[in-house]
């Protein structure tokens, strides 16, 4: 079976939408997100509510959990991101139930997800929320990296740092390089430490989204494209999400 693995949509309608169109194409039907659904972008509520109507499986990401909690250790484009974004989708005491319905699926949800051998987060297997498994931390980092290893068995996914690739035992990292599509293989009995991607804010120097197949004991990522200059100036539309929000999703970084 096929399953989609989404990570890191951030509030970014038209990538999310361009995603999930490539998802259907492909005719697969099961999908995880892993996280950061919102924060970042101009469209909470669609993004939420296409990952609710749609993945069989979410988990919590940092910005998911920073509408309910304190968001003080987030850069300042960050934070400010979240108290818009709280102010968006909080229930008030004259909202209707699909508004009540959309703020308690985000706090309640898990903050991790396991099938079989593969488990599935948005931070690391330490701290599944926060901590960033970086793609230098093998050789800036390698016994952080040890330490993460080791706190886990087979095969590890997640995102958060907005860059796809493959950690593996030896400390390598390997990337898209900015390929169109990755195939690698999962054999049991090697651990992994897979990053799936950012859909609405890559930061690998791709501006395309991204996601992964999980199929078996592969996996592929693909990159699409989508109109990131609508976002950019829906972003810029609010007089409340910082410029720099806008102009980093033509960079991809």
């Amino acid at each position: 079976m096929k399953i989609a693995l989404i990570s890191d949509l951030h509030s970014n309608k038209e990538a999310a939408d361009a995603v999930f169109a490539h998802i259907r194409s492909q005719g697969i039907q099961t999908m995880i997100c892993l996280g950061d659904i919102v924060g970042y972008g101009p469209d909470p509520h669609h993004c939420v509510d296409l990952v609710r109507g749609h993945a069989e499986m979410t988990v919590m990401g940092n910005h998911d959990e920073a509408l309910f909690h304190d968001a003080a250790d987030f850069n300042p484009h960050a934070r400010s991101a979240i108290d818009w974004t709280r102010d968006q989708l909080r229930p008030r005491w004259w909202s209707g139930s699909e508004t009540k319905g959309r703020w308690r699926w985000l706090r309640d949800l898990a903050h991790s997800h396991t099938i079989d051998r593969f488990t599935f987060v948005h931070g690391s297997p330490r701290d599944p929320v926060r901590e960033y498994v970086l793609s230098t931390d093998g050789f800036l980092n390698p016994s952080k990296l040890r330490a993460i290893f080791d706190s886990f068995d087979d095969v590890f996914f997640c995102g958060h740092t907005h860059h796809p690739g493959v950690h593996t035992e030896d400390m390598r990292f390997l990337g898209l390089e900015g390929a169109d599509e990755l195939t690698i293989e999962l054999p049991p009995g090697e651990k992994k430490i897979v990053n799936v991607g950012s859909v609405g804010q890559p930061r690998d120097g791709d501006n395309r989204a991204c996601y992964a197949v999980l199929n078996g004991e592969s996996l592929t990522w693909h990159r699409v494209q989508y109109d990131y200059r609508a976002t950019m100036e829906k972003i810029l539309a609010t007089q409340s999400l910082s410029e720099i929000l806008a102009r980093r999703l033509a960079l991809g970084k």
